[in-house]
């Protein structure tokens, strides 16, 4: 029968939790003893009633009708706004944080469970809640008390949003290149002058204020990355009282118009410009964030949990798509069965086409993979900051570091690659905006180039994670799925753990291949090949801890997992041998490429 929701599957969320992941064992811990299997139900039937009634009904308006540059200010359909306020009043805004904060103190791996809800239902509008827990969350770690005191609490109550803003024109990714100047004055503040772009949530008018964090270099540091500052620079000044006072020197330059995501304001901000003089002086106001200089560590606290979080989102609109396809070939009918003889008689529903089945297996496989991926990534968050032992804490630490540029990429690849599925599945119909699957294809293909382009990530994944500590975070991945394989022993999955096997030793080989030419170009040269196969490996190492975790079920349910785990078997982990055998062979046609030939 059809999914009851077409945004998400809670059968599949409840499976993921707690007959695989077993979140219920977390609530033998001191952070989460307050809480049971029945509390996180109930948050996340919560969770799933608001994106429900809330945010899945504008999402199509919200794309038709995108924010727009209005004398200054920008106007959003009010929708949005209606949406944020009951996300907030509801709660969810705190639902990670200390109860100190009045947050709920909910797991990291429930906590991204019910914010799948919101991005899957509509991932323009829950872009502004999600950017400001990662900003209230940086500043718990690295603001001082005063800083926490003056900006969190706000944001966790849903009155004030946050951003992150990195890029500038000239720079994009390159963030050595940043020319932002942040100059201190005699009261400890500083002022900042500068251009960021691509700023998301940059400015609207859905809340009091916005606490903008910013990247800018103090005049006089190092050079390059190492002399990168953090900064706080609010919308509106911040009275000693916690009122808001004058406006801060930061202006909003103009919006970009994006394929998709158009929920989302996406900005081009001017600090310091003269537009504003906040205490009669030129620039915008800005209090630096912990120690000088340290300003790029400090931020990739929030583009790490931001990476996951973009995996997240790609995963669950490859998701809705997916159910969408799915219920599309349940309900329209169309040919008749290959061996069908008499054209008179009745046509099927294009479910019972196997290249229908192929295609919904596949978009299956993608969107329930990475949902498992982005789970377990989230349980290792809280195996870092509450496991029993330092060693055990020490252990998840490390290969979520090495798994993170796998969660952030992976997803935005083969979620979008589910929506492409789903479009195909629909059909002409699919290519029309009579059906919400070319949107959810446009909102998704923002993810494989923010938060770290593909290319990036693998630079990251190649170039960093699998040579830190000597090779540490590769071989405990190795590890770690070998302790998989060995409990497939003995069962009909023992063909999948033996192939999953292999390709664990065939990655660690290419991998000592590559750096053993002691030249980075070459090796790095293919680097996005690597992340392909890398995260093949990965995703079908979960969907074997899946096949296991379903051996026991008889339902339609388990079934259906057991399926698609035969399906990334033996349609996609065959396909990281040719993606070895390419970086094995050290191929350098990319390398030596001209512009001219180009």
């Amino acid at each position: 029968m059809p999914s009851s929701s077409l945004i998400l599957s809670r059968r599949d969320l409840d499976f993921l939790l707690n007959e695989w992941l077993d979140v219920e064992s977390l609530t033998k811990r001191a952070r989460f003893t307050e809480h049971s299997r029945e509390t996180f139900d109930a948050v996340l039937d919560l969770a799933e009633q608001i994106a429900t009634e809330h945010f899945a009904p504008h999402n199509r308006k919200a794309d038709e009708n995108e924010p727009r540059f209005v004398d200054g200010k920008v106007e959003l359909i009010p929708e949005v706004s209606q949406a944020l306020r009951v996300f907030a009043e509801a709660g969810l805004m705190a639902g990670e944080f200390d109860e100190e904060f009045g947050g709920m103190q909910l797991p990291h791996v429930v906590g991204q469970a019910v914010f799948a809800w919101f991005k899957a239902a509509n991932v323009g509008t829950s872009a502004y809640p999600f950017l400001t827990m990662g900003n209230a969350r940086l500043l718990l770690a690295h603001g001082s008390r005063e800083q926490i005191d003056t900006y969190v609490a706000p944001e966790i109550e849903g009155r004030w949003f946050g951003t992150m803003a990195l890029s500038e024109p000239q720079a994009g990714s390159s963030l050595a290149d940043i020319t932002t100047r942040a100059v201190p004055q005699d009261d400890g503040s500083y002022r900042l002058t500068g251009n960021k772009m691509w700023i998301s949530g940059g400015d609207h008018e859905l809340t009091e204020n916005i606490v903008h964090l910013v990247l800018a270099k103090i005049p006089g540091g190092p050079p390059g990355v190492k002399g990168i500052s953090l900064f706080i620079v609010p919308k509106f000044l911040v009275n000693p009282d916690g009122s808001l006072g004058e406006r801060n020197d930061v202006v909003l330059a103009g919006l970009n118009h994006k394929m998709g995501y158009r929920g989302t304001t996406n900005t081009l901000l001017n600090f310091g410009e003269g537009v504003h003089t906040p205490g009669g002086q030129p620039g915008a106001v800005g209090y630096l964030v912990g120690e000088p200089h340290k300003g790029l560590t400090y931020m990739f606290h929030m583009m790490n949990e931001a990476r996951i979080g973009v995996g997240m989102g790609a995963t669950v609109l490859g998701y809705t798509g997916y159910l969408h396809a799915l219920e599309y070939a349940r309900t329209r009918t169309q040919g008749r069965p290959a061996g069908a003889k008499d054209p008179a008689s009745a046509m099927v529903p294009i479910v019972e086409h196997p290249d229908v089945r192929r295609m919904l297996l596949a978009a299956k496989t993608y969107a329930e993979g990475g949902l498992a991926l982005g789970l377990y990534c989230a349980r290792l968050v809280d195996e870092e900051q509450t496991a029993e032992t330092q060693e055990e804490r020490d252990r998840a630490h490390l290969l979520l570091d090495m798994l993170t540029p796998v969660a952030k990429a992976w997803p935005s690849q083969w979620g979008l690659a589910a929506n492409d599925l789903a479009i195909q599945v629909h059909g002409g119909y699919g290519y029309t905006r009579d059906y919400p699957v070319e949107q959810f294809y446009r909102d998704n293909r923002l993810n494989p180039i923010h938060e770290g382009t593909q290319g990036i990530q693998s630079l990251d994944l190649l170039g960093r994670k699998v040579v830190m500590q000597g090779g540490a975070g590769l071989a405990l991945l190795g590890e770690t799925i070998g302790a998989t394989t060995a409990r497939a022993a003995g069962t009909q999955w023992a063909g999948f753990a033996a192939d999953l096997d292999a390709a664990v030793a065939r990655m660690g080989a290419v991998t000592a291949t590559l750096w053993g030419t002691g030249d980075p170009d070459l090796a790095l040269a293919n680097s996005h090949v690597y992340l392909e196969a890398a995260g093949h490996v990965v995703v079908g190492w979960l969907w074997l801890e899946q096949a296991l975790a379903a051996e026991a079920g008889s339902t339609d349910f388990h079934e259906g997992k057991r399926a698609a785990a035969r399906y990334f078997w033996r349609w996609e982990l065959p396909r990281t041998r040719a993606w070895f055998d390419l970086l094995e062979s050290l191929d350098r046609t990319v390398l030596d490429a001209r512009d001219a030939w180009l």
